[in-house]
């Protein structure tokens, strides 16, 4: 808790003494209250608990430790790309995908004004990327924190009209900053994904649609990864994503994280993932969740 800035420390405090009274209920979240992150735990389980955590680790290890049921993490936004790291906690976090939430994204650039004498903004990075056109254009220098609300709350603790957050708007009102500018963002379709992950899976009803989340490494030949995707093209499975990531500094072991649309016990999948596994070293299924926005 010593890790968030002053003005949070006691919004922190009550926030995790409620949740440790009903760790069934927590949802747990990376970010000081008021953040992104707090906001889709908010929409995604309107009768939860949130937890905040400073790290994504922090918010990882509250779910595997039974401090809370599940965590509602960002992957990725649709004008800054993936989130920096998640494609190697996911993975190492031991938890499955149970779920996923869309969160339009707009900010707000608070602090103690006016906004003709701030010089800098304090913000996650990913905020910083998604608003960096508006930034530059009104000559405000980026500077990296590690959440958005917690840049709110470090500001009311500097105290410095040249120094301002950028952040969601309700984190003005949480830590007594002035708004300065609002509806802040580069494109109009600013949109974060976040996924929940749990400690186990949760069985899946309905007809869906569904989506599941897959990571391999193919084998070290050529063509492998063609040959590995054919599998969906001749099942007619829809990939809506694929990424590659490296490792372990070798630049040699290339992993793929991939959202595929269906869910195993599907026929056409099933075919399809037996195929990615014949030309794969390995494959890991993250989890299977009922799909929160039709693709395509």
């Amino acid at each position: 808790m010593e890790n968030f800035a002053a003005p949070a420390r006691p919004i922190v405090a009550a926030m995790t003494e409620a949740a440790a009274a009903a760790p069934e209920r927590a949802v747990a979240f990376q970010g000081a209250p008021g953040a992104n992150s707090h906001v889709a735990a908010q929409e995604a389980f309107p009768d939860g608990l949130p937890l905040p955590c400073f790290s994504f680790e922090d918010a990882i290890d509250a779910v595997k430790q039974g401090q809370a049921d599940c965590a509602v993490i960002p992957i990725e936004n649709s004008l800054h790309g993936r989130v920096a790291d998640m494609h190697f906690l996911l993975p190492e976090s031991g938890l499955v995908i149970t779920g996923e939430h869309f969160l339009p994204i707009r900010y707000a650039l608070m602090g103690l004004g006016p906004i003709e004498g701030v010089k800098e903004a304090m913000s996650h990075p990913q905020a910083l990327g998604q608003c960096r056109h508006w930034l530059k254009a009104h000559g405000i220098n980026p500077i990296a924190y590690p959440d958005t609300a917690g840049a709110a709350a470090l500001v009311a603790e500097l105290n410095d009209p040249k120094v301002a957050a950028l952040a969601p708007p309700p984190a003005a009102a949480i830590y007594n900053l002035d708004t300065l500018a609002s509806d802040i963002a580069d494109a109009e379709h600013n949109t974060t994904r976040f996924v929940t992950l749990a400690r186990g899976s949760q069985p899946l009803t309905g007809d869906g649609p569904f989506m599941t989340t897959i990571i391999f490494e193919v084998k070290n030949v050529p063509a492998a990864l063609y040959k590995a995707m054919g599998g969906f093209a001749t099942n007619g499975v829809n990939m809506t994503k694929l990424e590659s990531y490296q490792k372990g500094g070798s630049f040699a072991a290339t992993d793929f994280y991939a959202d595929v649309e269906g869910r195993p016990g599907d026929d056409n999948l099933d075919r399809a993932l037996e195929e990615l596994g014949f030309h794969s070293k390995w494959l890991r299924v993250l989890g299977s969740y009922p799909q929160a926005r039709k693709r395509g």
